[in-house]
C-alpha cells in the first residue's frame, strides 16, 4: 500500500511539472491562434436531410439520417474549375440542393456541384467593396470609393451613383453603425430593385488624424460629429434595374433623424424604415411606396423618457406576406411581437422577464418560431421553441453553456454548437422536438496542459440589495488561502456589452490568467449599463454615464476585501474605450482604493464623443450640463493618488486622441504624474502587464 501512495505522488508530482505557465504570447497571440479550440467550419444546410463543412480544405455533405459523409469538392478540384489559386476553401452558400454559390475575393460564381459546372460568373473590379448578391436578378451590387454600381452575370457593369465624394457617401453604413446597421446596400426579394443609404457628411466638420508612418507625417481627416454638433444627413435611394431611374424615398424633415432597420416587402412594392428623431426617444416605423418614395403611412411609434434603440428590420411572414414579426424591448424585454401591415397588433408572442437575443427561425406553416434567448439565465444562452398561437416555450437545449444554433431548412432539425465553463467547444445535432441526434464535434481542450487559477463565477447585488450583477473571479495557480494576494480588475462596463457568462472559462481572456500566473487574482464585473439584462438595467445609466457603474464595481470590491486572501492595499484596474473612462472614474472617483489602472483609449469627456452613440446615453450637451460635468474626468484629476497610465492611438476613429490630450493637460496642470503612451494603432486593445507594488 505505502508503495502505491508513493507511485501516486510522483505521477502526479511529474504531471504537475509538465504544465506550463501562461506566457505573455499564450495569453496575446495564444488565445485567437493555437489557443482556440478547434470547431466544425463553415456549416450550412444543403437540405433538411444533409448539411455541409469544411474540413482539410474540401467541402464535405454529411447524412442526418446515418451520418454518412460524401466529398462534394476540394479547394484544389474548386480551384481548376474557377481557373483561380484558392488557398483554402472560400466562402459559399447553397441556393438550392445542387447549386451552390462560391465567393471570392473579386467573384461571386454560381456552381452546380453535382455536374461541377460553373452556371454563371460575376467577376468585379479590384477596388469593390460592400459587396451584396441577388440570386434572383443574377447580380451584385457593390461600391467603389463613394459610389454604388451593379454587376450582371452577363459581364456588363452600371454605375448608379456618380456624386460620391466631398463628403457624399453612396451604398455604406451609415449613422456610424449604430442602430443594428450593418451594410447600406439592400436588394430587393425579387431583384427588380437596389435600395441604398445616400450619405451627406459635408456639414460635419473634417475632423484632423494624422499618419505618422508616412515618409512625411500625412494629415488624414475624417468626418467626425460630435455630441450637440451638426449631424449628417441620411436619404434612402431606390434604383430601379428596369429602368435604370433612381428615386429617393421623402423622408422628410428634420434632416438629421436616423434612418433604420431597412426591410422590403415581400411583393417589392413598399420599403419599411424604422426612423428615429435626433433626440433618440421617439420611433416610428413607417411604409414607403418604391415607384414614388412617398410615405404610405406611419404603422405604430415607440417613445421612451430615456431612449428607444431599433436594432432588428421586422421580419414578413412566409404564409400571409400582411403580416410580420418585430423583435422590441418595447415592454422592457425583447420580446418578438406579431403585426399586420395596417400596424394592428396581432400578439405578443413571447413574453416575461428574459431577452430574445436571435431569431433563427420559422417552421413551414409558421406555427412555431425558433429562437435564442435567456430564460433560464442571463449568462447563457439556449435554443428554444415557441408556439405562436400560445407563446408556450419550449428549451431544446439542455446543458448549461452559451448555445447558438443553424436551423435546417425544413425545421426538422438543429446544428447546435456550444461551449460551456468546462467545454471548450461542442457542436451537436439535435432535432426540434429536444432529442439529441448525435455529436458531430467536440473540441480538444488546448489548455489542457498549462497550469492555471481556479475560475469562479460569482453572484453579488447592486447597493439597494435588489438586482443580481454577475462577476468572475479567477485565483492564481497553487494558490494559498493563508497568503494575501493583489488584484487585477478587468472592466468595460459599457452599452451592449457583456463580459461574464457561462461560456468556455466563463468568457475569460487568457491575459486574465497570465496575470493569475504572476501572483494576482484577475476579477471582472459586468455591471448596470450592459448588455442582456432588460431595458431597465441599461437604461438605469442614462444622462450620468460612469455615476452607477462605478457604484456597481465598488460593489464588486467590497466582495473582494471580503475576501480574506484579497491584499486591499494593491488593488489596479485597466480597461479599454468605454473601460478606460471606467477606469479612470475608479481611479479617480475612489483613490483611497486603486493603486494603479492603465486606462487604454479612454473617453474623458463625452462632449467630444460623437453624435449617435454619446447623445443616446448623455442626450446633447446643452440639455443635460450638468451630466455632462458630473461625467468629465478632468473634473476629477486632482483626486489621483496612484499610478496611471493612458494610452491612446493617434489614429484612433472612435475615440480620438483629443481625450487623453486634453486629460494630460490638467494632469500637468495640477502637477499630478501620469505616464502615456501613445501608439499608431487605431481603436486597439493593447496589452500592458500591470504591476501592483
Amino acid at each position: 500500500m505505502q508503495k502505491l501512495i508513493i507511485l501516486f505522488l510522483l505521477i502526479s508530482q511529474i504531471a504537475f511539472a509538465q504544465q506550463k505557465e501562461m506566457s505573455l504570447e499564450d495569453a496575446v497571440l495564444g488565445r485567437y491562434t493555437y489557443l482556440r479550440p478547434t470547431s466544425m467550419k463553415s456549416v450550412a444546410w444543403k437540405s433538411d436531410d444533409v448539411f455541409t463543412f469544411v474540413e482539410d480544405k474540401t467541402l464535405w455533405a454529411e447524412s442526418v439520417k446515418n451520418g454518412k459523409k460524401e466529398l462534394v469538392i476540394s479547394t484544389k478540384q474548386l480551384s481548376g474549375i474557377i481557373d483561380s489559386e484558392l488557398r483554402g476553401f472560400p466562402r459559399y452558400s447553397w441556393l438550392n440542393e445542387t447549386n451552390i454559390l462560391i465567393q471570392t475575393k473579386n467573384s461571386f460564381i454560381v456552381l452546380n456541384s453535382d455536374e461541377k459546372l460553373i452556371q454563371y460568373k460575376i467577376e468585379l473590379p479590384k477596388e469593390a467593396q460592400n459587396s451584396v448578391f441577388n440570386e434572383d436578378g443574377k447580380f451584385v451590387s457593390f461600391t467603389k470609393n463613394d459610389d454604388l454600381f451593379v454587376a450582371f452575370a452577363n459581364g456588363e457593369i452600371t454605375q448608379i451613383t456618380s456624386d460620391g465624394g466631398s463628403g457624399i457617401v453612396n451604398g455604406q453604413t451609415v449613422h456610424r453603425s449604430e442602430f443594428g446597421i450593418t451594410n447600406g446596400i439592400f436588394n430587393s426579394p425579387k431583384g427588380n430593385w437596389i435600395a441604398f443609404y445616400r450619405k451627406d457628411e459635408s456639414m460635419v466638420k473634417d475632423y484632423p488624424l494624422v499618419d505618422y508612418m508616412a515618409r512625411e507625417a500625412e494629415h488624414k481627416p475624417i468626418k467626425y460629429p460630435m455630441a450637440g454638433m451638426s449631424s449628417h444627413h441620411v436619404k434612402l435611394g431606390v434604383f430601379n434595374i428596369k429602368t435604370g431611374e433612381t428615386i429617393f424615398l421623402k423622408t422628410g424633415e428634420p434632416l438629421d433623424h436616423f434612418l433604420t432597420n431597412v426591410a422590403w416587402s415581400p411583393n417589392e412594392k413598399t420599403i419599411y424604415l424604422a426612423e428615429v428623431n435626433r433626440e433618440q426617444n421617439h420611433m416610428q416605423l413607417n411604409c414607403y411606396n418604391v415607384g414614388s418614395g412617398e410615405r404610405v403611412k406611419t404603422l405604430f411609434e415607440e417613445k421612451s423618457d430615456k431612449y428607444v434603440e431599433p436594432l432588428f428590420p421586422i421580419q414578413f411572414s412566409k404564409v400571409n406576406e400582411n403580416e410580420f414579426y418585430y423583435l422590441s424591448r418595447k415592454d422592457g424585454w425583447f420580446h418578438i411581437y406579431k403585426y399586420s401591415t395596417n400596424g394592428e397588433l396581432i400578439q405578443q408572442i413571447t413574453k416575461g422577464e428574459w431577452e430574445v437575443t436571435r431569431i433563427l427561425g420559422f417552421d413551414k406553416k409558421e406555427k412555431n418560431v425558433f429562437v435564442e434567448g435567456t430564460l433560464d439565465s442571463p449568462i447563457e444562452r439556449h435554443i428554444y421553441k415557441v408556439e405562436i398561437k400560445s407563446g408556450e416555450t419550449k428549451k431544446l437545449t439542455t446543458d448549461t453553456g452559451i448555445h447558438r444554433g443553424l436551423l435546417s431548412p425544413e425545421t426538422g432539425f438543429v446544428i447546435d454548437n456550444w461551449n460551456a465553463t468546462n467545454i471548450p467547444g461542442k457542436t451537436d445535432l439535435i432535432s426540434t422536438k429536444g432529442k439529441l441526434t448525435r455529436n458531430l464535434h467536440t473540441a480538444d481542450d488546448p489548455l489542457k496542459n498549462y497550469n492555471l487559477g481556479k475560475n469562479t463565477l460569482v453572484t453579488l447585488k447592486t447597493t439597494d440589495g435588489k438586482t443580481d450583477l454577475y462577476g468572475r473571479l479567477i485565483t492564481p495557480p497553487n494558490f494559498d488561502s493563508n497568503k494575501k494576494y493583489p488584484v487585477v480588475v478587468y472592466v468595460y462596463g459599457g452599452p451592449h456589452s457583456q463580459f461574464v457568462n457561462s461560456g468556455w472559462h466563463n468568457s475569460a481572456r487568457w491575459w486574465q490568467y497570465y496575470m493569475a500566473a504572476h501572483g494576482y487574482i484577475a476579477f471582472t464585473l459586468d455591471g448596470r449599463g450592459t448588455n442582456n439584462r432588460g431595458r431597465d438595467f441599461e437604461t438605469a445609466v442614462h444622462r450620468q454615464l460612469g455615476v452607477l457603474e462605478t457604484e456597481d464595481q465598488m460593489q464588486g470590491i467590497k466582495y473582494l476585501k471580503s475576501l480574506p486572501f484579497v491584499d486591499a492595499d494593491r488593488i489596479g484596474v485597466h480597461g479599454w474605450s468605454f473601460g478606460g473612462f471606467m477606469t479612470l472614474n475608479l481611479m479617480l472617483r475612489h483613490p483611497e482604493t486603486f493603486k494603479v489602472g492603465v486606462a487604454g483609449g479612454p473617453v474623458v469627456d463625452w462632449s467630444l464623443y460623437e453624435i449617435m452613440y454619446g447623445e443616446r446615453y448623455m442626450d446633447m450637451p446643452k440639455e443635460n450640463p450638468e451630466g455632462y460635468k458630473l461625467t468629465n474626468m478632468t473634473n476629477y484629476v486632482s483626486n489621483l493618488e496612484g499610478k496611471l497610465m493612458l494610452i491612446h492611438g493617434v489614429q484612433d476613429k472612435t475615440v480620438v486622441m483629443q481625450h487623453s490630450m486634453k486629460f494630460l493637460r490638467e494632469c500637468v496642470k495640477q502637477n499630478k504624474q501620469v505616464n502615456f503612451l501613445r501608439i499608431q494603432f487605431t481603436h486597439t486593445m493593447f496589452v500592458v502587464k500591470i504591476v501592483c507594488i
